[in-house]
C-alpha cells in the first residue's frame, strides 16, 4: 500500500510524526456488498491527489508528520482482527502518537476502541453512522460490523450516535440510549443539533465514522447505503466543534467500499480524513 498523501520523505517518518495511520483491509462479515477490504488502499490512492494546503484552517497539516504503517493483515477471525487492532493502536498510543485507523468495516473498529478506552478511562464514542450497530451478535459472531457499537458501550460507557436512519428495534433495543440517538431526519430540522451532540460528549472523545452517514449521493460506494443521509459539510461542521471542545484521542474511518469506475467517493474519503487532521491540529 502507498502512504497517505504524497509527502515528503521528512514527513512520513514514523520517528518524527505525530499521526500515524494505521490501514486495516478487513471484511470478514459484511452481509450485503463486499469490497471494503480494498477500501484502504482506495483511499490511500486518492490521497495523492489532494491539494496539501487546507483552505478552511489556513494550514499545511502534514508538516506535523503524517506515518503510515503496515496494514494488519491479520483475518482468520473477526476476533482474532480486533485483538491484533488492539495490539498495534497500544503501541501507538504508547508512542506518543495521535492514531487514525482506516478500513475496512467497520468490526475494525471494535479493536481501536478497546484500546483507547484503556489508555483514556471515561472517553465517550461519538459514532456516525447510518445504523445504530447494536447487536450483540449478529450472524453467529459478537464481533460482527453489526454490533460493533455494542462492544463500544462495554468498555467505553457513552456512545453517541449521529445521523442514524437505520435499526432493528428487536435485536438493539436493550442496548440503545434514546438521549444519545441523533437521528438523520431530526438534524435536519434542529439548528442547535451540534451543540446538543458536543454536549452530551465526555472530555476525551474517539471518532469513528462509518461513510454511510453522508447520503448516498455524496457517498455511494459503501457497503450498505441509507437514503437522507447528512452533508458532507454536516460533517465537517460537526468536526469542527468536536474539535473545538473536547480532546479527540483516536479517530477512523470506515466502510469505503471503492467502486472501479467512480473515484469521487474514494476521494471524499481521503479528503474528510485530511480535513478532520487539519481542524484537529490547526493551533498546533
Amino acid at each position: 500500500m502507498r502512504n497517505f498523501g504524497d509527502f515528503e520523505d521528512i514527513y512520513t517518518d514514523y520517528d518524527k510524526s505525530l499521526i500515524s495511520i494505521l490501514p486495516v483491509p478487513y471484511d470478514g462479515t459484511s452481509t450485503w456488498i463486499k469490497g471494503a477490504d480494498k477500501g484502504p488502499e482506495a483511499l490511500l490512492d486518492a490521497s495523492y491527489n489532494m491539494e496539501f494546503y487546507d483552505i478552511e484552517t489556513d494550514s499545511e497539516v502534514y508538516r506535523n508528520g503524517i506515518a503510515t504503517l503496515a496494514p494488519v493483515t491479520e483475518a482468520s477471525s473477526p476476533e482474532a482482527m480486533a485483538d491484533e487492532v488492539e495490539r498495534r493502536m497500544d503501541r501507538l498510543f504508547d508512542d506518543g502518537k495521535f492514531p487514525v485507523v482506516i478500513g475496512g468495516e467497520h468490526s475494525v473498529s471494535i479493536g481501536a476502541i478497546r484500546s483507547a478506552a484503556k489508555h483514556h478511562p471515561g472517553i465517550s464514542v461519538l459514532q456516525l453512522d447510518a445504523h445504530t450497530d447494536m447487536r450483540d451478535i449478529y450472524e453467529g459472531s459478537p464481533y460482527n460490523h453489526a454490533c460493533v457499537m455494542a462492544r463500544a458501550k462495554e468498555v467505553a460507557g457513552n456512545v453517541i450516535q449521529v445521523g442514524i436512519r437505520s435499526t432493528c428495534m428487536a435485536e438493539e433495543k436493550q442496548n440503545l440510549v434514546a438521549d444519545n440517538i441523533f437521528h438523520s431526519h431530526t438534524l435536519k430540522r434542529d439548528p442547535k443539533w451540534i451543540e446538543k451532540v458536543c454536549s452530551r460528549l465526555a472530555e476525551e472523545v474517539y471518532v469513528t465514522v462509518d461513510l454511510d452517514v453522508l447520503d448516498p449521493a455524496y457517498m455511494p460506494s459503501t457497503g450498505t447505503p441509507e437514503p437522507d443521509g447528512l452533508t458532507y459539510r454536516d460533517v465537517l461542521d460537526l468536526f469542527g466543534s468536536v474539535v473545538a471542545g473536547h480532546r479527540v484521542v483516536a479517530f477512523d474511518i470506515v466502510e469505503l467500499c471503492p467502486n472501479v469506475i467512480n473515484k469521487a467517493p474514494d476521494f471524499l474519503a481521503a479528503k474528510m480524513l485530511y480535513q478532520f487532521l487539519s481542524l484537529l491540529y490547526k493551533n498546533k
